[in-house]
Formats: C-alpha cells, structure tokens, sequence
C-alpha cells in the first residue's frame, strides 16, 4: 500500500467540483477532518484507498463527496456497506444532505424494516446503495437487486463487519460487484482478515492513517473505577446526580440493558434504550429523542458503540467493560467531539485488572483507576432494607391502611398454619391406621 500525507486546511484545493462546494458552503462545512483532506484528492482521481479513522472523524463526507462527484461524470452507481441500521441510516441522512440538491437517489437495505419499501426504492433506480451484509444478500438471492453496474464499492466500519460474523456475506457481495470498480475501506484496526480483503480484491491501494489504532479522543478525560457487581447502581446513581448533560450508558448484554434503563426511569430520568430485542421504529426514536434532548441518558449495548452520531454527548458511563479492548476506545469515542471535552468512567470488577491493562496497553495510556467505599454503599443498602421492614410495621394510621392489609396477612397465616397442623394430624391418623393393618 502506498501512504499519503498530504492535508489541507480548507475543502478548496481538494478537487473538488464548484456545485459541491457552494453546497458545503451552505452547509457551514468550512474546514475538512484529517481523514477528509487526505482522501478525498486521491479517491476522486479513482485511486482505491484504505483508510485507517476511528468512528466520527468525518468518513461519510470523505467517501460521500467523491463518489457523489465520480457518479455525476461516469454511469454506473455507488455501494456502501455498513455493520448496522443505525450506520446506514446515518449515512444515507448524511449523503442526501449533501445530494438532495443534485437529485441524489438511495435505497437503504437493512434488516427490520418492510421488504416491499426498498424494493419501491430499488425500482426508482438509485445512484447509491447503502446496506447491511445480511439484508444485501438476502435481496441477492431473491434477484431482487443485480450489483453488476457498481462502480464504487465502500466498505465502512469493517472491522465491526467481521467482528460480527459477516465475512461470507462479505465475500459473496465482493464476488458479485464488478471486477473493475473503485473501492474504498475504512476501519479503526487492521486485523489479518480485513488485509486477506485487501490483498484479494483491492488494486494497489492508497493507505491513510489519521491516527494510529487505539488513538482516543485527547479531551475525553477517562477514569477506571474498581466496584463490586451489587454496588455498581448506586454508584451509577451518584454520577448521574454529579453530572447534568446528557449521558450514554453502555451495558454488555441487551437484558442488563433493558433491566438498567428501567432502573433509571424509576429514579425520575428521561431514559430510552437501544439494544438488537428492540425494533428498528423503537431504536430510530430512542435515538432521535437522544438527540433532541426528550431523554438525557441512553442505555445501548455496543451496537452503538459505532452507530451513535450525537454532538455534545457529556459523559459516557461503561457499565460493563467491553468483551474487547477495541470496543473500549469505540464507546468513549462517543463524547468528546468536534473539539469539545468529555469524560468517559468504567465499571470494573475486582478481578478485571487484566482487562484494564489490555486497555491501556491498546491505547498506550495509564487511566485514572479509583475505588469505591464499599462502607458507604453498604449503609445505603441497610438503609434501604430497614426503610422496607419499618414500612411493614407502620400503624394503620400511619400507613394508610397498611395495617389493615399486614392483619389480613396475619390472619391468613394463622389459618395456614392451622390447617397444616390439622394435615399434619390427619397425616399422623393415616399412619396409624397404615400400621395397625399391617400388624
């Protein structure tokens, strides 16, 4: 692979065509990323590219613009494959913001949604596709969509792709598209299976790196706290009273994360959850309400680690740690961006030491590990628990009408007991008269 290291300050100079700039202008997009000033000369000349950024430093634009650019000039029309829904919905909103007014044409393919709406879109003959691996395939072997006109080919996010098992759909998409294409890769880490792709069916790529891997956000001020599983809510609990923007909770499985939203609401916050048990109607709302401030706190397991576009974002909370270290740097990634600083504090267990080191290890940084004083949670639970006897031992005045209900209760329990004891004595006649047969 060939490496480039030329940037620019300003998105003129890049190549770029005058209708597209004076949309970027209208935009306000005035200074490119890094990612965007080094791709963008070298993919709208044709060349391939891999490029190595984590999520959120303005891939959409630095693939979107030169494909938008090419397809204006050359028939033929453009693929992006993404990892999950929410990715591609968030590209297509990016692209068309910036093609609406070129008479831009997509069809997302993605899994949860009705099949008859995208073959509506695929009948309207689109300039850009934008799928999923699994719901791309599926309009595959229905015939329902041919991909031998694809000229440009990105693949987003893969990495995640094959963490998440696509790489047979993968192969199957690259055996369909054109041999003689222009194809794009981005990932934040290169591991062995993403290069074999590379190899195989990428011709003499450019390779750009805006950060090496495991590079993290510089103004997320990251902290490791050391608690035991029963004391993480109430320590959860204490940070949300600390903080007061808008927060997003990670959690490893979708029940615990269901479960922990639930939680959260109980306490009086505006809270939504996204998890994969959640529809794609469900997990759009959860998310749009995020974003315009209905609920403060977000509650996802790591499906969107990378599917989460929110400015302003203040803290990001780890309520599990990651199964791996790359999802680490991925889920703090969240807050911290566009220049602003964020806080990012993890949950660990007693026994996860080695997996904070392969952290830091990966992101080449000491984090900041504290320990939570088990006494004061300890009060806090036998509070709580004396707070549930007493109730049940208030006067029916007190109560209102509480008393009434624990008499009913104990008279219902002087009848149980009667009646075992009275089984009991029946029992006890039985075997008396089961042993006076037998003698």
């Amino acid at each position: 692979m060939i490496n480039t290291k030329q940037e620019s300050l300003d998105f003129y100079g890049l190549g770029i065509a005058p209708k597209l700039l004076a949309i970027l202008d209208q935009l306000k997009f005035t200074n490119p990323t890094p990612i965007q000033s080094k791709s963008i000369p070298v993919t709208i000349e044709g060349k391939d590219i891999v490029g190595i950024a984590q999520t959120g430093t303005g891939k959409t634009l630095a693939f979107g613009i030169p494909m938008l650019q090419r397809l204006a000039k050359h028939k033929g029309r453009g693929l992006v494959i993404l990892p999950t829904r929410e990715l591609a919905i968030q590209v297509d909103e990016n692209l068309k913001s910036i093609g609406h007014k070129l008479g831009l044409r997509t069809a997302v393919l993605i899994g949860g949604e009705p099949i008859g709406k995208q073959l509506y879109a695929l009948r309207r003959n689109p300039h850009i596709i934008i799928a999923t691996p699994g719901r791309l395939n599926d309009h595959l072997k229905q015939k329902f969509v041919k991909l031998d006109d694809i000229k440009i080919l990105v693949l987003d996010e893969a990495d995640m792709m094959f963490d998440m098992g696509f790489a047979p759909q993968i192969e199957i998409i690259l055996k369909s598209v054109p041999k003689e294409r222009q194809t794009m890769l981005f990932s934040a880490t290169m591991p062995p299976a993403i290069m074999k792709i590379i190899s195989k069916h990428m011709a003499l790529p450019v390779q750009i790196e805006v950060a090496p891997q495991g590079t993290t956000a510089e103004k997320v001020n990251q902290e490791m706290v050391i608690v035991k599983n029963e004391e993480k809510f109430f320590q959860l609990e204490k940070i949300l009273k600390e903080y007061s923007g808008s927060v997003l909770i990670f959690s490893r499985t979708k029940h615990n994360a269901k479960r922990l939203s639930q939680k959260i609401r109980e306490l009086g916050y505006k809270a939504e959850e996204i998890h994969s048990n959640r529809s794609l109607a469900q997990r759009r709302e959860a998310l749009s309400g995020f974003k315009g401030g209905r609920y403060r706190i977000l509650v996802a397991t790591d499906i969107a680690a990378r599917g989460i576009d929110v400015n302003g974002i203040e803290l990001v909370v780890n309520y599990d740690l990651p199964d791996n270290s790359e999802d680490y740097v991925h889920r703090i990634g969240r807050t911290g961006r566009a220049g602003k600083s964020g806080h990012a504090i993890s949950f660990a267990l007693p026994n996860q030491f080695r997996e904070i080191r392969n952290i830091e290890r990966l992101i080449n940084r000491k984090i900041q590990i504290s320990k939570v004083d088990p006494v004061t949670n300890l009060n806090k639970t036998k509070a709580l628990k004396d707070k549930i006897f007493s109730s049940h031992h208030l006067s029916k005045k007190e109560s209102g009408g509480y008393g009434k209900r624990n008499s009913f209760k104990q008279k219902n329990r002087r009848n149980f007991k009667h009646q075992n004891s009275k089984a009991n004595k029946t029992m006890t006649d039985r075997e008396r008269f089961r042993r006076s047969m037998q003698s």
